[in-house]
């Protein structure tokens, strides 16, 4: 099952730029407590994961991708998270 079988390029900027809601209100995916930690701390770590699992054999150019983007973007938020905090 291909990534673009079932999504498209709005699902797909949907969970680059909100990752939280869009996983929250269009994911299937629910589990236990791991799911929520993973869900309310890194996102973008939790979506990368999932596409890996479930994309890796049809699109691993996109799982890369989705990885790269998972780690750039926790880290630029946690630089700005801590910007604001040491302005305060």
């Amino acid at each position: 099952m291909s990534f673009w079988d079932v999504h498209g390029v709005i699902f797909l900027l949907g969970l680059m730029f909100f990752p939280r809601i869009t996983v929250f209100f269009f994911s299937t995916v629910t589990g236990g407590l791991l799911f929520w930690i993973a869900f309310l701390i890194v996102p973008r770590i939790f979506i990368a994961i999932l596409a890996a699992y479930n994309y890796w054999d049809t699109n691993p150019v996109l799982v890369i991708l989705a990885f790269l983007w998972c780690l750039g973007g926790e880290t630029t938020e946690k630089e700005a998270t801590r910007r604001a905090a040491q302005r305060r």
